[in-house]
């Protein structure tokens, strides 16, 4: 692995525990009844899941450049990549089950 792969790994596993990082706090910011708070850690925690995806994006570019290429993509496959995609997939679940959440706590402060 090289280390602009493995920097570009991290990069994508920093910004998906900030996006659910985010997505946690919203979920305690409309329990304690500060919806308009929550709200606003969703779109927090959609911006660092963006951050995510754009490398995560050009990593899947260049595999798809190499296969048309006829060239193994071994190298781009390890598990440090796995562990980022899991991070990446887990964060999307913070961020479903985070709406849900604010919605059932605006809907009982009601």
């Amino acid at each position: 692995m090289t280390e602009e792969l493995e920097l570009t790994l991290f990069q994508i596993i920093t910004a998906a525990g900030g996006s659910k990082s985010s997505y946690i706090g919203a979920i305690e910011e409309a329990k304690a009844g500060n919806i308009e708070d929550a709200k606003q850690m969703v779109l927090d925690g959609d911006n660092f899941q963006s951050q995510a995806h754009d490398p995560h994006s050009k990593l899947l570019m260049q595999e798809a450049q190499l296969a048309m290429e006829g060239k193994n993509s071994a190298d781009l496959v390890c598990l440090l990549l796995i562990h980022a995609e899991d991070q990446m997939m887990s964060c999307e679940v913070f961020k479903a089950m985070a709406e849900q959440f604010i919605d059932l706590y605006e809907r009982l402060g009601k």
